[in-house]
């Protein structure tokens, strides 16, 4: 008969070394997301460098749109920041979602303006690839987004729906592998659904 009071201790015993052994080997960048193939979560924030612009999910409806989390303060970023400005001057339509680590609303050290100047300064020295940049403020997007830091990019089709969800630097080995065939298909997508769009209508025409 076996012994219960050494089969439970070894059991848990061989549990924790399972989890341990996941948390050293495996990469997260590749963790599974938890917002992949749902709708951007609902969200009602400021722009960036104009607050009383207030931007909502409706600036992913009939556009396809790579939303890239990224601040100042994050060495990757700047890192990656050329190449996304390439990939824009092609065409690929690039929205921010900012954060500052060190602004606070209630109780931050940094001013609004000092945050704006930064980004004004480093894109300038970089490159800007956003058609705008959305001002996280509470962080509460990126949270419900399961984000962990920054760089993350997300690739949102024209249902407002996240196909993608790349954590680290956005370079061309990423693109190739991971963006740039779906990425591809919606665009096609996107292009045959808009120009059969006036047909339509003149045939609803009575």
């Amino acid at each position: 008969m076996i012994n219960t009071r050494f089969v439970v201790p070894l059991v848990a015993f061989t549990a924790l070394v399972f989890f341990l052994y996941q948390g050293l080997f495996s990469d997260p960048r590749e963790r599974e997301s938890q917002a992949l193939a749902k709708p951007m979560p609902t969200f009602s924030l400021p722009d960036l460098m104009e607050p009383s612009v207030i931007y909502t999910n409706d600036v992913f409806t009939d556009q396809v749109t790579l939303l890239n989390i990224w601040g100042v303060w994050c060495v990757t970023c700047a890192v990656e920041l050329p190449y996304l400005t390439e990939l824009s001057q092609q065409g690929v339509r690039f929205v921010g979602l900012y954060y500052d680590q060190d602004l606070d609303p209630d109780f931050g050290t940094k001013t609004l303006a000092r945050v704006q100047q930064e980004v004004i300064e480093t894109t300038n020295q970089l490159g800007n690839p956003f058609v705008f940049n959305i001002f996280d403020v509470y962080r509460d997007t990126s949270l419900d987004l399961g984000v962990t830091g920054a760089p993350e990019t997300l690739l949102i089709d024209q249902q407002g729906v996240i196909r993608v969800h790349h954590i680290g630097d956005l370079n061309p080995r990423v693109w190739d592998s991971k963006f740039a065939p779906l990425y591809n298909e919606l665009m096609a997508q996107l292009v045959t659904s808009v120009s059969t769009q006036p047909a339509k209508q003149q045939e609803d025409k009575p």
